[in-house]
């Protein structure tokens, strides 16, 4: 698919000039021209946004400062230069000082000045436009976060039994993962998976999450729906983002024998067989209704007797290590990661 080319406005009393920049750079460029200022803006307002403005200073009726100044106002991300004489070099300063121009070209302009600059503004044009990206991505996680923190309070706020145990599987789950060498969009995906990967249980009676007896077999199925709620919760996220597809497999095993899907081996994506990993530890190491803590080491022998059944090899690996050889330890405050 050939590429869109740049438009590029190109504003002048004159109009044999104008034809003449027309056929120079129109091989590179859109280039649309407009005789005088109020013609431009005309133009400006009827069409799609132009790239880049290259005005004269001098005309009849709205100079090119003028225009420049309206147009800076009402299209700021287009990259605006003015050609000028020499005579006016002062006004040309005095516009680029006001934040009207990006720059500003003596005439008579040389074609491959003009062009450079031209290039020059396409450029500033691309970075202004990442620079806006970046900022509207840095506000969408920022909001993500808040989002996925009442979540998890949600879930958590339902069974006391819950307190800090997703931010505890979500810190050993990112420790796990730091370990095999996930890079950074792996590791957000996996963190929010983490936090989340309960979030099924809203659905889930919060008697049978409390309850301390054992639970009749009926209720106890119910409670295994959670990673496909879960799943069907969030499941809108998009290919480009599997939290889903990991908060529905954190309870398969690697022999089949896990649930919903009965998954086998490879069929469990990387971030469902780490959080498996992290999950199981701290269930075992903490207070519930139905028996107290189990303790740490109970919960990695657990794991060396699953290792290569139940749970995934090298993340039972890398979890024994981080224990007994990093002296990891889970965060003591609910939040904190």
């Amino acid at each position: 698919m050939p590429q869109t080319k740049a438009r590029v406005l190109m504003v002048d009393d004159d109009p044999n000039l104008l034809e003449s920049l027309r056929r120079q750079f129109s091989a590179t460029y859109d280039v649309v021209v407009a005789q005088g200022g109020e013609k431009a803006m005309e133009l400006m307002a009827s069409s799609e946004p132009f790239a880049v403005l290259v005005s004269d200073l001098k005309m009849p009726g709205m100079d090119g400062i003028e225009f420049l100044s309206k147009a800076a106002a009402l299209y700021p991300d287009t990259v605006r230069i003015l050609l000028t004489g020499f005579a006016d070099l002062k006004n040309a300063m005095d516009a680029v000082n006001q934040g009207f121009i990006f720059r500003f070209l003596n005439k008579p302009c040389p074609p491959e000045t003009l062009g450079q600059a031209l290039a020059d503004a396409l450029r500033q044009r691309s970075l202004v436009e990442a620079q806006r990206e970046n900022y509207s991505l840095k506000r969408f996680k920022h909001l993500l976060e808040g989002i996925v923190q009442g979540f998890s309070a949600l879930v958590e706020a339902r069974d006391p039994y819950l307190a800090g145990h997703q931010t505890r599987v979500t810190a050993l789950t990112l420790a796990i993962a730091r370990e095999l060498g996930l890079g950074a969009d792996d590791l957000d995906i996996l963190r929010i998976a983490a936090l989340l990967h309960d979030i099924g249980k809203v659905y889930v009676p919060a008697d049978f999450l409390n309850r301390p007896g054992i639970l009749r077999e009926e209720e106890f199925s119910v409670i295994k729906m959670h990673p496909e709620v879960g799943y069907g919760i969030l499941k809108n996220l998009g290919e480009d983002w599997p939290v889903a597809t990991i908060i529905r497999q954190h309870h398969e095993r690697m022999d089949g024998s896990g649930y919903p899907q009965g998954l086998v081996g490879s069929e469990i994506v990387q971030g469902a067989r780490i959080i498996a990993v992290a999950d199981v530890v701290d269930a075992m190491c903490s207070h519930r209704p139905y028996r107290p803590s189990l303790g740490i080491e109970a919960a990695l022998r657990e794991l060396e007797m699953g290792s290569g059944v139940s749970y995934d090899e090298p993340c039972v690996q890398i979890c024994l290590r981080l224990f007994r050889v990093g002296g990891f330890v889970f965060p003591t405050a609910p939040g904190a990661l």
